[in-house]
Order: C-alpha cells, then structure tokens, then sequence
C-alpha cells in the first residue's frame, strides 16, 4: 500500500535541536516499519518567526536531509516519483516548507525553493509576516498583497499552497483569488473539536468543492477538546470528512515530531498500521482506505499539474 504523510517537523528535531534517534517519531526505521512510502519533513521558520533566526534554523534542517538519504529515503521533486521506489518497497521523501518568512525577501525565493524540492508551503506558522496573519491570532483580515503575490507565484511554479495555520479570511481570499485549489497539510475538523487551527465544515465543503486535500492531524489537542485521542479518534475526523462528501480528499497529516504528545495507541510512524486496521475496523473499503493512505495525495497534485 502506498502510504503518504503530508507534515513532520523531524528535520527540525535533528538538525536545530540534534534531537537523537530515540527521541524523534520519524526515523529511517520507523518509516520503514510503518510501511511510509512517502514522508513529507518542514523546513519550518521557527516559534519566533521574523524575531528569531528563521534563516539559521532552516539552513541547518536543509543540512539535517541528507542524513535521510545515507539512511536510504530518496528524496523526490513530486509526489508520483515515489510511487516506482514504493514498489519496490523503497521510501522516500518531499520537503516543504512552513512559514512563509523565507520568501519574504523576494518573489523569486519560490522558484529558489521550489528549484530544492519544495512540493508545498504553508504562508505562515502562528506569527504575523509579510504573506498573512496566523488561524490562531483570530484576525478577520486576509491576505496581506505581497502574500496573494506568493500564493499565485506558488501555483505558477507548481508548489500547493498549504492554509494549515492560515486565518479564515485568508484561507477564503486562496479560493475567491486564485485558480489552483490548496491544501491543508495537517488540520482536523472544528466541527469535533473546536481548536482555532481546525477547519469549519465550510472550509471543508470548498476543499471538497475546489479538489483541495486535508491531511488530518494527529496531535490530540486538535482532535479532542481534552485531548484524549487515540486511532478511534483520528477516524472520526476522517469520517466526518467522509460525511460531507471529502472521501477522495482526505488523508494523514501526522506533525509528528513537531507535538509534543500523540494519540494513546499511534506513537510513532512506526505504528501506522495500526490506524490502517481501525479505519478497516470502521467499515471502510480497503479502496477507500487506500486513498486515505496516499493515493488521494497523489490525484490531488495531478489535479494541480505535478503530476508523473
């Protein structure tokens, strides 16, 4: 099965924390022994954003990938050059990039980072830049000009717009201005939990609507008020996706290295097998499943002109 995940902060971990093996949620291993055909790592800007070295910090998680490929995960330019190695049962990975700190310095940075690999970018993490303003801030304002700017030279360029963190008014400017459907990489459903990071039915309805993608977080406190989440739980969210007619548009967004607890029985990539038994548990078709997996991933970036 092709297994995909759209969101880690793993190279952050090893290369600006030098977090050891033991510690991270993703390694080499543990991709292997999850079955992840296709893992996608951040080159994130950091907490501080513009007030912190956002440049030192993704110098050293672009330093950190090579490590990957000593470890034998390959990186692809775009997702269907995974799908030869994972039949082979080869891994691999994509970047992205979040925070959308490095490009402000010029419109031409996308093609820079786009020419490294990035396959997607979220405009912003939790702090106000040049591009927007953050879900988390509860700002009602959109997308500041020079961040439509970005957005339109993303989708020239062939780069998915992420509106994971993005504000509602910017995530509605995406879809009334531009013409290339965005993803959100790790988000989960307000509906079932009501964290300002997740997405109302409606963004939902326009993802499904515009051919976007979700891929559904793992971290407990975006999918439980309490925090009490488990595989059980991811399903649901996944279900409700299901529920309003996004079955061919959601999938695993996990965050993993980048929160600081999991659900109760998913550990670790290791474990994704496990959330692949409890959505067959729930009923879903294998096919189904499979789209879940990755393959919805894979038709939502032919929707958007990356494809093989």
């Amino acid at each position: 099965m092709f297994i995909a995940d759209t969101h880690s902060d793993t190279l952050y971990a090893i290369g600006w924390h030098k977090a050891p093996d033991e510690k991270l949620m993703i390694t080499p291993e543990k991709l292997r022994r999850g079955g992840v055909s296709l893992q996608t790592f951040a080159l994130w800007t950091g907490a501080k954003g513009n007030q912190g070295d956002w440049r030192g910090i993704v110098q050293a998680e672009l330093s950190a990938a090579p490590k990957m490929e000593e470890a034998g995960i390959r990186q692809v330019f775009r997702p269907a050059e995974a799908l030869p190695y994972a039949e082979k049962g080869e891994h691999c990975y994509m970047l992205s990039v979040e925070g959308g700190e490095v490009f402000e310095p010029g419109l031409s940075t996308v093609a820079e980072y786009r020419g490294r690999g990035v396959v997607m970018a979220a405009l912003l993490w939790n702090n106000e830049n040049a591009l927007g303003y953050a879900a988390k801030s509860g700002d009602t304002r959109g997308l500041k000009p020079y961040g439509l700017q970005v957005a339109l030279e993303m989708q020239r360029v062939g780069m998915a717009v992420d509106t994971s963190h993005l504000n509602e008014a910017g995530f509605w400017d995406l879809f009334n201005k531009t013409n290339v459907p965005p993803l959100a990489s790790h988000s989960c459903c307000k509906a079932l939990c009501g964290h300002a990071r997740n997405l109302t039915d409606d963004q939902i309805r326009a993802m499904i609507r515009g051919g976007g993608y979700i891929g559904v977080n793992f971290y407990p406190f975006f999918l439980d008020d309490e925090g009490k989440a488990d595989c059980e739980t991811i399903c649901r969210h996944i279900d409700h996706i299901c529920q309003l007619g996004g079955e061919k548009i959601v999938g695993f967004g996990s965050d993993f290295d980048g929160i600081e607890c999991t659900p109760s029985d998913l550990p670790d990539a290791a474990a994704l097998p496990h959330l692949l038994d409890t959505l067959r548990a729930w009923g879903f078709a294998e096919e189904i499943i499979e789209g879940f997996a990755g393959r919805n991933l894979l038709a939502y970036y032919e929707r958007i002109g990356q494809g093989a």
